[in-house]
């Protein structure tokens, strides 16, 4: 079987195209979740995506040799424990657009490099200063303005999508992780197989008969889902966390003319401005770690001996 050996990670302006194509055919594919959830109950609609993106696995692999060959890593317990996250986030996601306008759900998402960074620390050994941990204050407190606790009731959709940044944060960093050790095609086919396995243990006992209309949106699901995640997954193994992470930003704008064109629905200016602050935090985390890894290699360019 060919497989990609992992990638020492320096292509960044790959990893960057990477990154920007899986974003907008995300914010399609949560266009289409929110219009399913509003019908079907989101264990469902998990459980099928997962059932479409195992069969799309299953024929790529067995194109490129015995599937058993894919199932070989050096981290299964990473594997395993990436699917699984992965399973909780869309689960999370998906619950919380039945309460929720999708541009403001992505608006507590801008909280998502931020937890990124602090999994980074404990996970990648990553060392955060002083002005890191402000940012990451502010970033925090944007997310406040936007949840404005004590001055409206709390939406339940703003707990599922807490939930989803939190286990989606974990899957990044795991998935960074894992691209150290194992090939692509090996994380796509146990994020697959765990998919299956775990949506399905739960959402069929939780099923409704889905009309053709159902079924398109379902197709429509499944094939972004595939595309979307195996470049995010490549994404990762071309370029370093730091430098992806000012990309994930653009999910917002994306989301907000997904929603206003589709739902007619605009974010309000208050969650608008707690957006741009964490926005605006996490901008400033992703500078601060390029400026780091730019004073670390003029540091080993002046160790280097002149002869």
């Amino acid at each position: 079987m060919s497989i990609t050996p992992p990638n020492s990670g320096n292509n960044i302006s790959k990893g960057i195209a990477l990154t920007l194509i899986s974003i907008m055919i995300f914010a399609v594919q949560d266009v289409a979740v929110k219009m399913l959830v509003t019908d079907y109950p989101p264990t469902q609609v998990v459980m099928i995506r997962f059932w479409g993106v195992a069969v799309f696995t299953l024929v790529w692999v067995m194109r490129e040799g015995p599937i058993r060959n894919a199932f070989r890593t050096k981290k299964p317990f990473l594997q395993i424990s990436r699917g699984v996250l992965l399973v909780l986030d869309i689960w999370c996601f998906s619950a919380a657009l039945q309460f929720m306008p999708l541009s403001d759900l992505q608006a507590i998402f801008m909280l998502f490099p931020i937890v990124t960074t602090l999994f980074a620390v404990p996970l990648l050994g990553e060392k955060v200063g002083i002005f890191r941990w402000s940012a990451i204050g502010v970033g925090f407190l944007g997310a406040m303005i936007i949840i404005r606790p004590g001055f409206q009731e709390v939406n339940i959709g703003v707990w599922f999508q807490l939930g989803a940044v939190t286990t989606f944060a974990l899957y990044t960093v795991l998935t960074r992780l894992v691209s150290r050790h194992d090939s692509t095609t090996t994380s796509v086919v146990y994020m697959a197989a765990v998919g299956v396995v775990l949506s399905t243990a739960v959402g069929i006992f939780n099923m409704v008969p889905m009309t053709l209309n159902g079924w398109l949106l379902m197709a429509l699901v499944i094939v972004t889902a595939n595309v979307a995640h195996t470049l995010f997954t490549m994404a990762y193994r071309e370029a370093p966390a730091s430098a992806l992470q000012p990309f994930n930003f653009l999910i917002l704008p994306a989301a907000i003319i997904m929603t206003v064109i589709f739902f007619g629905h605009w974010i309000d200016m208050i969650s608008l401005f707690g957006a741009t602050l964490t926005v605006g935090a996490g901008l400033f985390v992703w500078w601060r770690e390029r400026q780091k890894e730019r004073e670390a290699k003029r540091s080993a360019l002046k160790q280097v001996p002149i002869r």
